[in-house]
């Protein structure tokens, strides 16, 4: 079987079941068949992400203000905001195991487990919209993962540094913010739920963290790189240290590897060593 073939049909689809079914027989592939062929590679680089003939795709700028939580309305549109953001993740996880063929397949293993992670998170999500009378399209969305990953294609070691350490690390600091927000309307049933969702999601989000930063130290040690200073470099060549950044959150980024010293250089107030 090549794997590579599979991936790419499940990168380029905008169909869950079929992301679902094609990740699955992979992981299941590199689980079980460990020391078989894989088959050849030659990755593709992708001129529009999956996601673009279900959602209209706008500038950052132009997205609505997601404040108000109290009407239905309001509460979709923050619900599908994250919603993106997994589906997106979903496409992410798997090309990070499609356009790197030469990398271990402990590694594979590692970015295929994040890919049906992300799958479930994505079904919890639209389950929940569903029930608030929307579906993944009814709101515009942004390409920036997508783009992120275009810019790093080339280089892994950036794809590491920017994808998990930055991207999604940026969301343990925001996932607590939206839970804190959304902590007095839980009377709403399916305010509720979207809570418990994003709580499930905020702890499996850590070990995806950690999993980006295990393999950009791995990447770093093996080319002669320090990796805090490498990381802190890739920032600003990318343009991502001077972006807003919400509470560092202290805790969480330093349970998924980050030192103190670079979250005390990210901004952070404080931080103990462990």
């Amino acid at each position: 079987m090549n794997i590579y073939l599979l991936l790419e049909q499940a990168i380029t689809s905008s169909d869950i079941e079929i992301k679902e079914t094609l990740a699955l027989r992979c992981l299941e592939y590199c689980t079980e068949n460990c020391t078989e062929f894989l088959g050849e590679s030659d990755p593709k680089k992708f001129n529009h992400p999956s996601y673009a003939s279900i959602c209209q795709i706008v500038e950052p700028k132009s997205l609505p203000a997601r404040r108000d939580f109290e009407s239905i309305e309001g509460l979709a549109a923050l619900v599908h905001a994250i919603l993106h953001i997994e589906y997106s993740a979903i496409d992410l996880a798997l090309d990070a195991v499609y356009r790197y063929p030469f990398m271990s397949l402990k590694y594979k293993i590692d970015w295929l487990e994040v890919a049906m992670d992300e799958i479930r998170h994505f079904r919890m999500l639209k389950s929940l919209l569903g029930e608030l009378d929307f579906e993944y399209g009814d709101f515009p969305v942004h390409s920036g993962l997508f783009d992120a990953s275009v810019h790093t294609a080339d280089n892994l070691l950036d794809r590491m540094a920017v994808i998990p350490r930055y991207f999604e690390a940026s969301g343990l600091d925001v996932n607590p913010q939206i839970i804190k927000k959304l902590h007095n309307k839980r009377k709403n049933p399916l305010v509720a739920r979207l809570v418990e969702a994003l709580e499930v999601i905020y702890q499996e989000e850590i070990v995806h963290v950690q999993k980006g930063d295990k393999w950009f130290r791995t990447l770093c040690a093996e080319q002669g790189i320090e990796a805090e200073s490498h990381y802190m470099e890739l920032l600003e060549r990318y343009n991502l240290r001077k972006k807003h950044r919400p509470h560092i959150n202290v805790e969480a980024r330093r349970a998924a590897g980050f030192s103190c010293g670079e979250l005390l250089e990210l901004g952070a107030e404080d931080c103990r060593e462990l």
